[in-house]
């Protein structure tokens, strides 16, 4: 088993900083301060990050993905948002949310390597089996793909796209599912890594299909080989450790997030960086060239 430490950077902490992405287009990393509704980003050099600027959405915020055309597709509460150069939004689709009192937002987002962009909900008061996953097609079309989930979170595809992993974060697992890229579709699911004193977050997947896992609760990121097998432990300090993504030029950079709701610990809330010595994968893009052809 591998150890490791992360190393807390600069900019100011937040509050529930989550869904870290590396945009290669800019060489930055975003990443989202959901309750604040806030999207950042930062240069990263030499292990730290150089805060640039700040998009307020104006609403809670919890995924931020580049889009193919340029420019973001942003998840807030249940519209997705696309969001041009210079800040300005325009919803593009929303989901249509239950209309039974529970109070449900979107949570994790990803777009897969063929640019279907898939999020996931949760309800505010973590009612179980109250949340969904859904699929955002290249279209606009959006369709359900999985119910009875309580807190839809970490989503990442091996290399060659065949296997999809997900974590509903209260079954204390990350599943892992065959992948049919032509459908944007899944099936036979199976428990890949358990996580007994934690829950698992956001993902992210390596160049040779290793998946890394923000343990919630543990202050941890966990590595496991794709037999399910436990690799390397990231030390990242505060308990509440959200998600990650490998990021710079050469994706050799493991960033981390982390949050301060329900915890003082130090360095609760800020962004951590370490280098494992492996690189991950380019950036998955939502193709959104239909939509911008079609509004």
């Amino acid at each position: 088993m591998i150890e490791l430490e992360a190393d807390r950077c600069s900019p100011r902490p937040g509050r529930l900083c989550e869904g870290p992405v590396w945009d290669d287009r800019t060489n930055e990393v975003l990443w989202v301060d959901i309750p604040a509704g806030r999207i950042h980003r930062a240069a990263l050099r030499d292990g730290d990050l150089e805060h640039r600027s700040t998009v307020a959405v104006g609403k809670r915020v919890s995924a931020v993905v580049p889009c193919a055309s340029g420019g973001l597709i942003a998840t807030a509460v249940e519209t997705f948002l696309r969001i041009a150069d210079d800040g300005t939004s325009t919803a593009v689709a929303a989901l249509a949310l239950p209309d039974d009192g529970v109070r449900r937002r979107m949570n994790d987002a990803k777009a897969d390597p063929w640019g279907r962009l898939f999020a996931g909900t949760m309800s505010e008061d973590e009612i179980a089996g109250s949340a969904a996953l859904y699929r955002l097609d290249p279209d606009g079309t959006l369709s359900t793909v999985r119910q009875r989930v309580t807190i839809s979170n970490g989503l990442g595809w091996s290399p060659d796209g065949t296997t999809l992993y997900y974590a509903d974060s209260p079954t204390r697992r990350v599943d892992a599912f065959d992948y049919d890229s032509a459908t944007g579709t899944f099936s036979g699911g199976r428990t890949f890594a358990e996580f007994p004193d934690g829950l698992p977050d956001g993902l992210t997947v390596d160049a040779r299909g290793f998946v890394w896992v923000a343990v919630w609760g543990a202050g941890q990121v966990r590595a496991f080989d794709p037999a399910g097998r436990p690799h390397a432990v990231i030390d990242v300090g505060p308990p509440q450790v959200s998600s990650c993504v490998f990021a710079g030029p050469d994706l050799d950079v493991l960033v981390v997030t982390t949050a301060a709701e329900g915890s003082a610990a130090p360095g609760a809330g800020c962004l951590f960086t370490c280098r494992p010595g492996v690189t991950g994968l380019p950036t998955n893009t939502y193709s959104d060239a239909r939509l911008v052809h079609n509004p």
